[in-house]
């Protein structure tokens, strides 16, 4: 089974969301806060490294998915990434041309996590909203709040499949 799962909003978020509720850190982006583009210092959200740990262990694999582009960015994410003890997997990114739509057709997972895009204009930017009707019908997705995290999310993949019930 494969996993895809958005990263900023969805798993990480900058640094000065700490300690802040989710309405004073979705603030923080909308007005430009200087954190938002310290992508090297950003931390997870909640205990996501642990929930994807578990995942893993039941054998998934992951699948995560940035909004960096440039080289640089992409590299301090994985930082984050190996820093923050989140499961190896491999780092999706756009490139030339590319869209979040074309990542996500290319592999084709069976679950898609991302979060409802609050901060830059809502459920409308959604990436499984734009996904061809055939490959949407093979995808479970599964929308969380931005910056809610995925705590609550079950542990175990079988779970995960029927979410929510």
């Amino acid at each position: 089974m494969k996993l895809i799962i958005f990263l900023e909003g969805t798993i990480i978020m900058q640094k000065s969301g700490f300690n802040c509720t989710r309405k004073e850190i979705v603030k923080q982006v909308i007005e430009k806060h200087a954190s938002v583009y310290d992508f090297s210092s950003y931390i997870p959200i909640g205990d996501a490294s642990i929930k994807l740990q578990n995942w893993r262990s039941e054998g998934i694999k992951i699948f995560y998915l940035t909004s960096r582009r440039k080289s640089f960015e992409i590299k301090q994410i994985r930082n984050v990434l190996s820093n923050h003890q989140f499961p190896k997997g491999k780092l999706l990114y756009r490139k030339e041309g590319d869209s979040y739509q074309d990542i996500i057709e290319r592999i084709i997972p069976d679950i898609l996590i991302e979060d409802d895009c609050e901060s830059i204009g809502g459920t409308d930017l959604l990436i499984v909203t734009q996904l061809k009707p055939e490959v949407k019908r093979k995808i479970k997705s599964i929308t969380v709040k931005e910056f809610g995290g995925i705590d609550h999310l079950p542990n175990k993949i079988s779970l995960l499949m029927n979410y929510p019930k």
